[in-house]
């Protein structure tokens, strides 16, 4: 059997800009790709903590150290600049995998600079 765990998150994310015209993606400064473990083109699950809005996309790398977020294509009609956003990755795992997996969080800071890391564990019953 195979289990759908998170695989990462970055947690509350601003988003920096929202551009229409784009062939899609969401582009992350990729100091926040390397401490998620997010790769180029991975697909995306992006919650929008404003307006409720829950979409899927892929990642694109934006200019290390800059903070981007940006929304491209016609998820920018889900989030606007200033939104705040949950982005997470899923792996599948199977079941002796996702006993001993730990996903990697990671939080920012208000200007989207990394604060602290974390790689979540469940607590034992």
């Amino acid at each position: 059997m195979k289990l759908t765990m998170l695989k990462s998150k970055i947690h509350r994310v601003t988003t920096t800009h929202a551009e229409l015209d784009y062939e899609g993606s969401c582009a992350i400064d990729m100091n926040l790709m390397d401490k998620a473990n997010i790769l180029p083109f991975e697909q995306l699950h992006i919650y929008n903590v404003n307006n409720g809005e829950r979409f899927t996309t892929y990642a694109i790398t934006a200019e290390r150290g800059s903070g981007t977020i940006g929304v491209n294509g016609a998820a920018a009609h889900k989030a606007n600049p200033g939104d705040l956003l949950i982005i997470c990755t899923y792996a599948e795992l199977d079941a002796a995998e996702a006993e001993h997996f730990s996903p990697a969080l990671v939080y920012v800071d208000s200007d989207n600079a990394i604060s602290h890391t974390s790689h979540g564990h469940l607590a034992a019953a």
